[in-house]
């Protein structure tokens, strides 16, 4: 549920054995909605002897979404890591009552958020792989990039954030928006006019099929709290889609380098907003895969793309085959791509 008490020590998580969780205070926020807190989880099993040992590995969610992947922490605890995922501000478990649900006006709020999740498990490992999704796919880049560029003007505290982070994994970022060109080009416009006259007027729109694809009281096999995320989504205000706007052009204008190696994963296809069918099950119902494909190398100069045939929007939520395909080529990634960074 959301609303969970305060807490800056690890306490148990509502994810069940193995897991704790901290609240990382952020102050106060510049939408309005009072304190904020960021929220660090962890999944560290009773018989663990080499939790600190072991390299980290951090999971951002996306929009409308919170850290529940009890069975993605467990398979890459049992491939050597340590798993940690973060609810970001006004999201998940770092909701607090009376904040509008992950609202915020500009994406880069969230490097504070990811600053402070960073030094908190940076203390205990000294390499840490950054695993995000949608949304999160979309942040991550633009943070890694500020911490690289502010690394070089000589700042100890960037240089140090940026230099434990081993490896990049984005899980279907969002890098566009989902419409054709000629609608894009005065689509684009309007958000950023809306968004900046009338931020909070509330926008149409909901991914219920999706939604139902997933969750295990409808077609899918995973038992995520429906308050916290529920089957359409949060609502959407315009002041948060133009922030989502600017940040995707940042990327798409070049220049953006996340400094470290960077996997991306997605599904071969999508299908996009429509009602749930046996479709929605095997591609993206979120994102369109070609702009995925199209803008991860803009990323930086050492990007992986692996597309998985048959993988949901959330490719570790896919059906069992191409899980576990998915599984296979992060790992086999990481693998190579750590020993080489050694």
């Amino acid at each position: 549920m959301s609303d969970l008490p305060i807490s800056e020590t690890y306490t148990d998580d509502i994810l069940g054995d193995g897991f704790t969780r901290r609240s990382l205070r952020l102050g106060e926020d510049p939408e309005g909605g009072g304190p904020v807190v960021a929220t660090l989880v962890r999944y560290l099993p009773r018989d663990c002897r080499d939790f600190d040992s072991r390299p980290a590995m951090l999971f951002v969610h996306g929009m409308s979404d919170y850290f529940f992947h009890r069975h993605v922490a467990e398979r890459f605890h049992r491939e050597g890591y340590a798993v940690y995922g973060v609810d970001l501000r006004k999201c998940g478990r770092s909701h607090l009552a009376g904040q509008l649900w992950h609202d915020v006006r500009d994406l880069r709020r969230y490097f504070e958020d990811l600053d402070v999740t960073l030094d908190a498990v940076r203390r205990d490992h000294h390499r840490v792989i950054v695993q995000a999704h949608s949304t999160g796919g979309l942040i991550v880049p633009l943070w890694l990039d500020n911490l690289r560029r502010t690394a070089v003007t000589g700042d100890p505290v960037a240089a140090a954030r940026h230099s434990v982070v081993a490896a990049t994994v984005l899980n279907s970022p969002w890098l566009d928006l989902m419409f054709p060109a000629p609608l894009d080009r005065w689509t684009r416009p309007l958000i950023r006019a809306l968004g900046g006259r009338a931020p909070e007027t509330n926008l149409p729109g909901g991914l219920a099929g999706y939604g139902e694809s997933i969750h295990v009281d409808h077609h899918g096999e995973w038992d995520f709290d429906i308050r916290i995320k529920p089957i359409a989504g949060h609502a959407k205000n315009a002041g948060w889609l133009a922030a989502v706007v600017r940040a995707q052009e940042t990327i798409q204008a070049g220049g953006v380098e996340c400094g470290t190696p960077v996997l991306v994963l997605c599904s071969t296809r999508s299908w996009i907003n429509k009602p749930y069918s046996a479709e929605t099950d095997t591609s993206d119902a979120v994102l369109d895969v070609g702009q995925i494909r199209r803008w991860a190398p803009s990323l930086g100069a050492d990007v992986t793309v692996i597309p998985v045939e048959g993988a949901r929007h959330d490719v570790w939520l896919s059906l069992p085959h191409p899980r576990e395909h998915a599984f296979t080529g992060a790992v086999n990634w990481l693998s190579e791509t750590l020993t080489d960074r050694r």
